[in-house]
This record gives C-alpha cells, structure tokens and sequence, in this order.
C-alpha cells in the first residue's frame, strides 16, 4: 500500500477537520486499518482449515463452518473500513473542485478576485458535504456493529458449537480455532468503532453548535445596526 499517497489523498480532509475529526481519523488508521493488516487477517486465515468436527463424514465440517460462520469476520470489517473512509474522499474531491473553480476564477478576474468563501473554511455546500460525511460514517459502524451482534450474538465466539445438519450422521461437535484471540480482538475492533461513532457524532454536534452560534451573532449585529440607524434617523 502507498501510504505516501494516502496521506496525500487525506491531507484535504486533515485541513478542514477539527479536532474530533483529526483524532478520528489516527483512531481509523492507526488502531483499526494497521490491525487488521498486520494482526487481524492471520488470525482469522485459519477459519475454514482448522475448523474441526469430531467426524469423518464429507461435507458436515463445511455446511457447520457456514452455519456458524455465514460472513467472515475478515470480510466485513474490510467491508466496514471501505464504507467509513470513502466519506472522506467525498470531501477531498469538494475540496478539489473548490480549488479548481477558485483557480478558474483568479485566471479570469485576476488577484483582485475575492473568493466568497475563505480557502481552508468550512462554507457553503463543503459544510454540508463534511456533515454528511460525518453522519454517514457513524451510521455506517451503527450499522455493522448492529450486523456483528446478529451474527455473532454478544460479539463472542464460542470454544465449543454443535451442528445436525446434513450431511452430519449425527449431533457433532465443532471446535474453531483460537476462539479467545479471535474474541480478543473482537472486542478490540468493537471498542475502537464505538469510539469512532462518538468522535463522529461530538464533531457533528460541534459543527452545527458553531454554526448556531454564528447566525445568532450574525442576527444579534444585524438587530442592533437597525437600531443604530433608527436612532440616528430620529436625531436628524
């Protein structure tokens, strides 16, 4: 992977984040995307071989393995990290088609063009464009942890699973290999995509917070020129 120009890509979004965006995403990359490349995809590389039931017939270790195992653990959280990132290159591209535009502009009108919107703040449509993204992204770990649990009642593997179904001659026992490293960093992956929902949601919150408390600064300066003008119009 090219991290250089990952960091590059992202380095839009790093600009017009806050504070709760900028921790979000070092929560993302460094204890979610790093684990799952270096740690989680061999722990979980071992699903299907050593998968083991205490019987020879053909076919029973598979149709349990599936019972047990419909998606695999490894797949959805490669699914889940896709989802929650590409909300951010949305903003990158805004970003680019911001930069683009205003540079149009200079090469029309000159450098005594005025943008409307100061470089590096977050106005008009781009505003907009980071609060979907930030609501996007929490609705998306909502949503595969609501997944997980379904799957996985309580986020936890057991060391022990029977299975009938056929072509199993009987009740059989099934044993999956290395439950309490794989429920470890369960649990691991779970925390850490409840804290990027919460850092998701305070900077939400703090996005739409500002911007109240701007409009009503904005309203309150409007009110009292009009009063400023009206007293200077009786005095005349």
């Amino acid at each position: 992977m090219n991290w250089s120009g990952l960091e590059d890509l992202l380095g839009g979004v790093n600009k017009y984040s806050t504070a709760f965006g900028r921790i979000w995403l070092s929560v993302v990359f460094i204890f979610r995307l790093l684990v799952y490349l270096v740690a989680a995809e061999k722990v979980w590389g071992d699903d299907n071989k050593d998968f083991d039931c205490n019987t020879e017939q053909p076919g029973c270790p598979n149709v349990c393995y599936d019972l047990y195992f419909p998606i695999s653990h490894i797949r959805l959280w490669a699914l889940q990290l896709i989802l929650v990132t590409c909300p951010s290159l949305l903003v990158v591209m805004h970003v680019a088609y911001r930069q683009a535009k205003l540079k149009k502009r200079l090469q029309k009108s000159g450098n005594h063009f005025r943008p409307r919107y100061p470089p590096g703040k977050k106005r008009g449509g781009l505003w907009w464009t980071y609060l979907f993204s930030l609501l996007f992204k929490a609705t998306v770990d909502i949503v595969f942890l609501f997944i997980f649990y379904h799957v996985y009642p309580n986020y936890k593997l057991p060391t022990l699973v029977k299975c009938s179904l056929a072509p199993c001659p009987n009740l059989v026992d099934c044993y999956i290999a290395r439950p309490t490293e794989k429920n470890i960093f369960t649990l691991f992956m779970i925390i850490t995509a409840c804290v990027c929902v919460l850092l998701s949601l305070l900077e939400a919150f703090y996005l739409i917070g500002k911007r109240s408390r701007n409009g009503k600064k904005k309203m309150h300066m409007v009110w009292w020129s009009a009063i400023i003008t009206d007293n200077q119009l009786d005095g005349l």
